[in-house]
């Protein structure tokens, strides 16, 4: 798959809770992947050729912070650039509205994923429930929009 296949467009919340659940909660319902602020925040989907295969939602915690979270690619799809382009699309955005820090809570299996993009580890691993999470965080500056 070529990168210039991969469509990255702002879209509703509602939008991105079926690609949600299909990568991240596989056995859950919907009310699993919904989160209280949804409606607060940007949303960003990936498409492929017309079908909707990734999503990140990001939230403003203050004037200068913004937190991504739900950051789901459908397996299938995955190692394919698709989360690139939309972690990107999140740099993006917050480097627009003057942002200084982003974070995440990630998941354990995912830190190399993060690292690749300057993203550091910030304390110390925790748990949601059976799953291993930690902390990364960015400084951004406009070269990385």
């Amino acid at each position: 798959m070529e990168n210039d296949q991969i469509y990255i467009e702002q879209v509703i919340a509602s939008r991105t809770w079926r690609i949600r659940q299909q990568a991240l909660y596989p056995k859950g319902s919907l009310k699993d992947v919904m989160v209280d602020e949804d409606f607060d925040g940007t949303h960003f989907a990936a498409s492929v050729e017309g079908e909707l295969v990734g999503v990140i939602s990001v939230f403003e915690v203050d004037k200068e912070t913004y937190q991504f979270r739900k950051f789901a690619v459908i397996p299938k799809f995955q190692g394919y650039g698709i989360g690139t382009a939309l972690l990107q699309s999140v740099f993006d955005f917050c480097v627009l509205w003057k942002g200084s820090t982003l974070y995440c809570d990630a998941r354990v299996e995912a830190v190399s994923f993060y690292k690749k993009f300057g993203m550091e580890e910030k304390g110390q691993p925790f748990f949601k429930g059976t799953l291993a999470y930690v902390r990364m965080q960015i400084c951004l500056t406009a070269d990385l929009a």
